[in-house]
């Protein structure tokens, strides 16, 4: 009892002192996803915001180095419906009806995925990016899914819930790239 009391401590004075675009412990190393708990609030922020500028960024990319005319079409519209929602999450951040911090430029990790893929061209570039949408896509519908269920904002829920079938229908297409 006194680990485990010992171990929520340590975890809460961790929490404390991380920065509030930094995920929660729980978040970042996939206790939420696994257990299906949703993120708390800035997290969900943190995440969502993050995975749109990586597949902005990222489809970007694949316009001038992909190989492939269905990935170029799919990295337009990953461009064109990610834009969309990066802009309607960042109004309900800064209208005030989600009380949280939304990053403004990719962390580290996101950072690190992006310039793997800027080093590629070619079929290389291509079969990387196509991979990526797909484990990308499928942490998303995992992310949106959680907290459309379980989030403590009704907006941020509802803004979760009304994105979904877009992220699942994203993620049956990068299932399909190079096929």
């Amino acid at each position: 009892m006194r680990t485990a009391t010992f171990a929520s401590a340590a975890l809460l004075a961790l929490a404390a002192a991380t920065p509030s675009f930094a995920q929660s412990v729980p978040e970042k190393t996939g206790v939420n996803q696994a257990l299906g708990v949703a993120s708390n609030t800035q997290d969900f922020v943190n995440l969502a915001a993050q995975s749109d500028m990586l597949e902005i960024q990222s489809s970007k990319l694949a316009l001038q180095k992909s190989d492939s005319a269905n990935t170029k079409t799919f990295a337009q519209h990953m461009i064109d419906d990610h834009t969309k929602t990066s802009t309607e999450l960042k109004s309900l951040v800064s209208n005030g009806k989600v009380k949280v911090t939304a990053p403004s430029a990719l962390d580290k990790k996101h950072e690190a995925k992006l310039d793997k893929l800027s080093k590629l061209n070619g079929k290389g570039f291509t079969k990387e990016y196509d991979d990526m949408q797909v484990s990308a896509h499928k942490d998303a519908v995992s992310l949106f899914e959680r907290y459309g269920k379980d989030g403590d904002n009704a907006d941020l829920k509802a803004f979760a819930n009304q994105t979904l079938p877009h992220l699942q229908e994203h993620l049956k297409m990068a299932q399909s790239l190079g096929k």
